[in-house]
């Protein structure tokens, strides 16, 4: 039986009529249902736990029709529906759900479900299945794979016949062998045709999951060196957290591989950090492969070594022509130097106003009121002021320039 005082407090926050094609609505209507979940998830911890699944599996059968109907391109409704999916395995537990009832469910919801972009965690189920029940569940997976028959020769990935059932079908493959901590299983399963560096690292995280760090480590490296490209980035960023938390004393030449790379500002950063005493040795090829790139080497030289006379150097040295980063530069060299710092934000002016856009004429004006603030009281203080003159002069026929350069209280 439901709780009536559980299930009026949740259900009505969960269920609407109303029409959720408006973006606005569907928020509003996402955060209510976020509501909706606080109370279930406090309630785990006073009510009956029957209680609790029972209307948790009502939520969430009611959040799933929602969202089939809503414009969630904010996402608001989805990690509403992704909570109660996390709180629908624990709860069953706790309620000692048949495992067979619950394996039909399973089953259901995800070949027959309203929508078909969430998945259910074979994992996050064992304890409420039970060996049996994961067993049960296995079969029916195994029945539904026997009946789609094999992928027809030479078939395009979007023209495979049952595409959602296969993906279902090989997502619970993979949860499964991870439950069972099947190396081979996990192997075959994440890695596929070791095509991928993503696949790599995914066979990497499986790993890490069940407690397996050595292999873990091991093929997230191999997914680091795979190639160039974001995916082994990326890859090369958890392989280094790893050996962070287990192998500490592999972190260093690990982070000089990773910066070799991908020579940038944020691996040298990553390498700086983790390097600590010993940074002196790798400071000069550092900043040698930086300066193959103006911006990575000025932001490096700016953030991580906190270095701003560098980095101003650095900035005229390689002709550095990003302008967000001339923008960051001059605010911090400003402390040191602040009439140094005028012809770099002139510049930035100059650039500001090549298009007759609102918003760059606020940028520009606000620059030009740094610039008269920083000058004032030296000898550049007029120059400024006649700068502001020849810019208004030139740009007269651009009235809403002119009227955002009064707002900035410029002369």
């Amino acid at each position: 039986m439901t709780s009536p005082h559980l299930a009026d407090a949740v259900l009505p926050l969960i269920r609407t009529r109303a029409d959720l094609h408006r973006w606005s609505a569907a928020n509003a209507h996402g955060t209510q249902m976020h509501d909706a979940v606080d109370i279930l998830e406090d309630a785990v911890k006073s009510e009956d736990p029957a209680t609790v699944y029972a209307v948790t599996h009502k939520a969430l059968a009611s959040a799933v029709k929602v969202i089939a109907r809503a414009d969630d391109s904010s996402g608001i409704i989805g990690d509403a529906c992704r909570r109660l999916l996390d709180l629908h395995p624990k709860a069953a537990a706790a309620a000692h759900v048949p495992s067979r009832k619950l394996v039909d469910w399973m089953i259901a919801f995800q070949f027959d479900g309203d929508v078909d972009y969430f998945e259910l965690d074979p994992v996050a189920y064992a304890a409420a299945l039970g060996d049996q029940g994961v067993a049960t569940y296995r079969a029916r997976l195994a029945e539904i794979s026997d009946g789609l028959g094999p992928v027809p020769a030479n078939a395009e990935p979007w023209g495979v016949p049952n595409r959602h059932e296969r993906w279902v079908l090989e997502w619970n493959e993979r949860r499964l062998a991870v439950l069972h901590r099947d190396v081979e299983a996990i192997i075959r399963t994440h890695a596929r045709d070791r095509k991928v560096a993503a696949w790599l690292q995914d066979t990497a995280e499986a790993f890490e999951e069940i407690g397996a760090f050595d292999l873990a480590i091991d093929w997230a490296r191999q997914a680091a060196r795979f190639d160039l490209g974001h995916q082994s980035l990326r890859a090369a960023d958890y392989w280094c957290t790893l050996l962070a938390e287990h192998r500490p004393a592999e972190l260093l030449e690990a982070r000089v591989e990773v910066f070799r790379r991908w020579p940038t500002s944020s691996t040298a950063a990553a390498l700086h950090r983790d390097a600590r005493d010993a940074w002196p040795v790798h400071r000069e090829e550092v900043m040698e492969r930086l300066s193959a790139s103006p911006r990575d080497a000025v932001l490096f030289a700016l953030h991580p070594l906190k270095e701003v006379e560098l980095a101003w150097e650095i900035a005229h040295s390689l002709a550095l022509e990003a302008d967000d980063v001339w923008e960051r530069l001059a605010k911090e060299y400003a402390k040191t130097d602040p009439l140094a710092v005028l012809p770099v934000l002139g510049r930035l002016v100059e650039r500001d106003l090549t298009q007759a856009d609102a918003q760059r004429y606020r940028a520009a004006a606000r620059r030009l009121a740094r610039m008269r603030h920083l000058a004032a009281g030296s000898d550049e203080a007029a120059g400024v002021d006649r700068f502001v003159a020849q810019l208004r002069e030139s740009h007269r026929r651009r009235p809403r320039l002119q009227q955002e350069f009064d707002r900035a209280g410029l002369p």
